[in-house]
């Protein structure tokens, strides 16, 4: 009977994995190599929003860019990559300190899931008496894990005063978070930890760090763009210029 409900579960998870539609609330999608992007969903001003995360498939484990927004896919997410790459995730690296990027950690940390943030994003945590990573690391930090090498870079501030990107130099893939928008955005979204003036800077940053991405990973909505981040800048470069404008007054 074990046996059974074991053949059952599995069943269920591939379907899910191999069966996905545009309405599954998890979404897995091969991006390049051993890089794929999964996407969750949920409610933002009563429409449903999607998020985009990323995770790296070593021969260490897997390692995970950010956890799902619904916390609901927590344990399906885990479940899935086991089922299609027989790994284990070892590690979660949050972005930012907002809940599209840095929940459950508590979740991770029980698995055995080793967690990461900078000390900008935990102190935020802190502050705000939410789940907080179990390891802090420094503002840029590389990493390297099996056979890949990636770096963690803070530009400054933007979407987040805590906002880091993910670059693999070898693959040329940038992971933005949500400090990049996808080129399906129509204006810059939450403002409501951004500075956007600082922002403009800090995209030059990373375009003058990091040259020619072939793949860039934004936080929301299509990734298949790789110009996400000059329209990005736009998008911030626009919202400042209208900015200034409005607090010049009628000439």
């Amino acid at each position: 009977m074990r046996k059974l409900v074991s053949v059952i579960l599995f069943l269920f998870i591939v379907s899910g994995i191999y069966g996905q539609s545009k309405n599954s609330p998890l979404q897995i999608s091969h991006l390049t190599g051993d890089f794929y992007v999964y996407r969750t969903f949920n409610d933002y001003k009563g429409v449903k929003v999607s998020a985009n995360a990323m995770y790296l498939v070593t021969d260490k484990g897997v390692i995970m860019f950010d956890s799902p927004w619904d916390k609901k896919q927590f344990q399906p997410l885990l479940d899935s990559i086991k089922v299609k790459h027989n790994k284990n995730v070892i590690m979660v690296l949050g972005t930012h300190s907002h809940d599209d990027r840095a929940g459950g950690f508590d979740f991770y940390k029980k698995k055995g899931i080793k967690t990461y943030t900078i000390k900008a994003t935990d102190e935020i945590l802190k502050k705000d008496n939410k789940e907080r990573a179990e390891f802090i690391i420094p503002n840029d930090t590389i990493f390297t894990v099996g056979t890949h090498k990636f770096e963690v870079y803070y530009p400054g501030k933007g979407h987040a005063p805590d906002n880091v990107v993910v670059w693999f130099d070898k693959e040329k893939v940038l992971y933005g978070g949500c400090f990049i928008k996808s080129t399906e955005a129509k204006d810059l979204g939450y403002l409501g930890d951004a500075d956007v003036k600082e922002w403009e800077g800090s995209i030059k940053k990373v375009q003058s760090k990091f040259k020619n991405p072939k793949y860039i990973i934004p936080g929301h909505d299509d990734w298949g763009n790789a110009q996400s981040l000059n329209y990005t800048l736009k998008l911030v470069h626009d919202y400042n210029i209208s900015k200034k404008d409005s607090q010049s007054g009628p000439k």
